[in-house]
């Protein structure tokens, strides 16, 4: 059996970003519980020069959004990073989980040679479909949805692999 472009793409942004949902909501409910701050918790990082969890959750919906589009031939939605609160990080992954849900598989499938071009460290960088998404738009979305993850743990947030993999098929 042949993996589709749409299979390793949708469905696993789909899952991600449904566990991260779910952690996020659990991190809400922490802060609630322990009187911590949202905000702590909103802008902690793991090192200083990385980025806040606000900006990892941001970006791996970027990543998401943008990599659907972008194989489908399509622009990508642009979402305001304006989120302060766990409610307002919910509503942004419901709104990329909408996008990514009105993208149907005839529209990314055969996108293998398709031409991206994205621009990487100020320089326009041309990538194949298949190469965009394996090398590039995949290990980001994974490296931000892990680092968001990463950070509620390390402050204590009761989360564990099983919330980040999800419930298996």
């Amino acid at each position: 059996m042949t993996l589709s472009m749409y299979q390793a793409s949708v469905p696993l942004f789909v899952r991600t970003l449904t566990n991260l949902k779910t952690i996020l909501q659990k991190a809400a409910a922490h802060a609630q519980v322990n009187k911590i701050s949202e905000s702590a918790l909103l802008q902690a990082r793991l090192y200083p020069d990385m980025f806040t969890l606000v900006q990892q959750v941001q970006i791996a919906s970027d990543f998401a959004r943008g990599t659907a589009a972008r194989l489908a031939g399509k622009e990508p939605p642009s979402f305001e990073d304006t989120e302060k609160s766990f409610a307002e990080l919910i509503a942004r992954i419901d709104r990329t989980l909408d996008y990514l849900r009105t993208t149907k598989a005839g529209e990314i499938d055969g996108s293998e040679a398709r031409e991206i071009v994205r621009p990487l460290r100020g320089e326009p960088k041309r990538f194949t479909g298949i190469n965009y998404l394996m090398q590039f738009a995949l290990p980001n979305f994974f490296f931000h949805s892990t680092t968001a993850y990463d950070i509620l743990r390390h402050n204590g947030v009761g989360i564990g692999k099983a919330d980040f993999i999800g419930a298996l098929d």
